[in-house]
């Protein structure tokens, strides 16, 4: 048996992800072929494809000719949280674009998605679903079709997609709140809990109902707490990240195609992690706990 063990950024990843970072050119298929057949263990049990992984599990595959030859050590590609033969979901980093502009260049998300299923032997086009700023991290759905697209664009439309944000802004937020401000001359409305406060700061779970530009950046700015590293919407430089301190952490809706409710989780950037772990004194399971049980 081969063996790993689930650092803090895989934390509430999905196993079939996880199986996909190890062996990224394997198909869809041979990946559900593996997980059901008991080829993979979790803490010494048969691991399914949607069990949740927790910081230090121990996950162990068998070590077949195939497997290894389609093992590759875990590396910097492109994170795939989930996949089917409609879409896949990235896990975005900060810095990177959905897609190509003149402003940033030419490296972007969907580029690096076509390049990657290319190096598998799938030439496709990739279709982005939804949006996420250059610097904010997070869940990307990219489908395998433009009639795809559609159909998962059609649940962000009629408001069937359940989107939450982790954040970290300066002050002591109220416990939970409710933002109503109009943005662009639109009705827009923001909902949030407070998870924590220290050191000057506040950790927020965000539920934006709406989906305007900067639409949570702009709202917590609002009421005089902006996130932390956003010095467009007035926050606080931050040099422990490269970006501002915001991750599309959660996506939640019924899948278009069969119809079977779909929650995925996207697990924190290193650097995201880091810093909040920080702020914690190092309690940061805790935390994650909070955001996986919603």
């Amino acid at each position: 048996m081969i063996t790993y063990s689930a650092t803090i950024a895989d934390h509430g990843r999905r196993m079939d992800s996880f199986v996909r970072s190890i062996l990224p050119a394997a198909s869809v298929s041979y990946l559900r072929q593996i997980l059901k057949g008991g080829s993979v263990l979790l803490n010494d049990a048969p691991a399914t494809p949607d069990q949740l992984l927790r910081f230090s599990d121990t996950i162990a595959l068998k070590e077949t000719s195939r497997i290894r030859s389609l093992l590759v050590p875990r590396t910097n590609g492109p994170d795939i949280l989930y996949e089917d033969d409609d879409v896949a979901i990235f896990n975005k980093p900060a810095g990177l674009s959905v897609h190509r502009s003149a402003e940033h260049g030419i490296r972007n998300l969907v580029d690096t998605g076509i390049a990657f299923f290319g190096r598998r032997g799938i030439e496709l086009k990739l279709y982005p679903v939804n949006r996420l700023d250059r610097e904010t991290s997070g869940l990307v759905l990219l489908a395998k079709s433009s009639a795809k697209a559609g159909a998962f664009g059609k649940l962000f439309q009629e408001g069937l997609v359940e989107k939450r944000y982790l954040t970290v802004v300066s002050g002591k937020t109220a416990e939970s709140g409710v933002i109503d401000l109009p943005l662009d001359e639109k009705e827009s409305r923001s909902e949030f809990r407070t998870l924590c406060t220290r050191k000057g700061v506040s950790i927020l779970s965000v539920t934006p109902i709406t989906g305007r530009s900067h639409q949570i950046r702009r709202h917590l700015s609002s009421i005089g707490h902006p996130v932390m590293g956003d010095l467009r919407y007035g926050g606080k430089r931050n040099r422990e990240l490269g970006s501002h301190a915001l991750h599309s952490y959660r996506l939640a809706f019924p899948h278009p195609v069969c119809g079977a409710p779909l929650s995925i989780f996207a697990p924190l950037p290193q650097e995201f992690a880091g810093y909040l772990s920080r702020i914690l004194d190092g309690e940061i399971v805790p935390l994650l706990d909070a955001l996986l049980a919603g």
